[in-house]
């Protein structure tokens, strides 16, 4: 197959495929903003200093958030593969595994966050905050390894086509989150009010709750009996989880060097002066939500690619990445029309300071172009996922976001005087260029393998990988 010769039929059925396993994952990523957004407004409506220190909180722990998701990255695509196969009995021993890195990620996490003053005083957070926001980072802490066990859980039912559940825990952790959030912060129930250390609280009993609920429904649905997930307990392999761990290390390297790229922006534009960083927030949480539908789909990528690698179908690869990729394509065609038909209209539902309004548009219109090259990028890292080629992509990202997206905006927001807009030029170069460059690495790898070289998939799903 090449991408001119195209069976529309097979293509047809590809699309829906991907459609009908992204949009519970686009809906579960929109749950989990939802969470942020939750706690910025119950933290508002306690006092303007809460809400401070648990925005700045928020930024620390989705540091543990990115670095916990990045490595359970690895379960989607083990199991996807030996689903493929035909092997799918032999996920319950993946899962276990799963469970054991989870673990120990989990408690990595939970003493980083407790001990991330060091962070706090590099940030530059005003004094009067260190306090409650390392309040609120001991409370969330304990949620760690709930979190890294409940995507354990989320790679196991996504690696096996089953996307719903995640759309349905991830909304019932949100809808949890609203009666804790207003128990532990306003003091209700008898209990006294806890400001931003109740918000951690709340967060961490929520994710405790959503695990706890998902595992139950993992352990009782027919959809998973025969897989062997609960029949007896198993101890540590450490040659599988290494396994695991070498796909999903690079990934959560890839997600630290995104999000770092955010917050280095963010505290670049922050010595702009106030209406800078107002602006900038509003033009960043407009992306980050459109940002949901690609990183859905790239999800959905992964899965589908996985699974044609288990059947030894190179074909089926490329007609899952390349068709995925299109797909991505098409609704950031409908996310860039959005921002820059009506960035003043989308601006102003943020706020009514008309400076604000004006300089966020600007950066709205630059959101706009910047959503197709993002789109390929998460798109093209989906299907290299899909494959378990980790390692270059981390290095692509690396080299993209720090060694040309941040000198670029630096060089024209400060030397060339652009301001806030120069950063997000920069970010525009930087994602461009891990777009062309994760793109080319998907289509030479896909293109790589003739039909029915990928397979079998091998015995250890854990260990398998494709030649850098």
């Amino acid at each position: 197959m090449t991408l001119i010769r195209i069976d529309r039929a097979r293509a047809s059925w590809e699309i829906r495929a991907t459609v009908h396993l992204a949009l519970p994952l686009m809906l579960a990523q929109v749950a989990a903003v939802g969470s942020n957004v939750i706690d910025a407004v119950l933290a508002g409506h306690v006092s303007a200093h809460v809400l401070g220190a648990v925005a700045v909180g928020a930024s620390v722990w989705s540091l543990a958030i990115v670095s916990g998701i990045g490595m359970m990255m690895s379960v989607p695509p083990s199991i996807s593969q030996l689903d493929g196969a035909g092997r799918r009995h032999e996920a319950g021993s993946v899962f276990r595994q799963a469970i054991w890195l989870a673990l120990g990620m989990g408690v990595l996490l939970w003493f980083a966050v407790r001990h991330a003053e060091p962070l706090i005083r590099l940030i530059g957070v005003s004094p009067g905050l260190y306090i409650d926001v390392g309040e609120f980072l001991r409370a969330i802490s304990w949620g760690a390894p709930a979190l890294t066990c409940y995507f354990a859980l989320r790679g196991l039912s996504e690696g096996l086509s089953m996307t719903r559940p995640s759309m349905y825990f991830s909304f019932g952790g949100l809808l949890l989150l609203i009666p804790l959030g207003y128990v532990f912060m306003f003091g209700k129930l008898g209990l006294p009010p806890q400001g931003a250390r109740g918000c951690g609280i709340a967060t961490a009993t929520a994710l405790w709750l959503e695990m706890l609920a998902f595992g139950i429904y993992v352990l009782c649905h027919r959809n998973y009996r025969g897989l062997g997930i609960f029949d007896h307990f198993e101890w540590p392999n450490l040659r599988r989880i290494g396994g695991l761990v070498h796909i999903g290390l690079p990934m959560a390297i890839t997600l630290l060097a995104e999000a770092g790229l955010f917050v280095a922006a963010a505290l670049l534009i922050g010595s702009m002066g106030e209406d800078a960083v107002a602006s900038h927030q509003v033009a960043i949480n407009v992306a980050s939500l459109f940002f949901m539908i690609p990183l859905g789909l790239a999800m959905a990528i992964t899965v589908r690619v996985g699974n044609a690698v288990g059947r030894g179908d190179a074909s089926g690869v490329r007609y899952a990445g390349f068709c995925g990729i299109g797909l991505t394509l098409a609704t950031q065609l409908v996310s860039a029309a959005v921002m820059l038909g009506f960035p003043r209209a989308i601006a102003s539902l943020y706020t009514h300071d008309q400076t604000v309004i004006g300089l966020a548009a600007q950066l709205l219109l630059l959101a706009g172009l910047f959503q197709f090259s993002d789109g390929i990028q998460v798109a093209s890292n989906g299907a290299l996922r899909g494959l378990k080629d980790t390692r270059v992509p981390m290095a692509i990202t690396l080299f993209a976001y720090w060694l040309v997206g941040m000198p670029v905006g630096w060089w024209l927001a400060f030397h060339i005087g652009l301001g806030p807009r120069g950063i997000w030029m920069g970010l525009i170069a930087g994602l461009s260029m891990a777009a062309l460059l994760l793109f080319i690495r998907f289509w030479r790898s896909s293109h790589r393998q003739q039909p029915g070289t990928f397979g079998p998939v091998a015995p250890d799903a854990a260990d398998a990988t494709i030649p850098s």
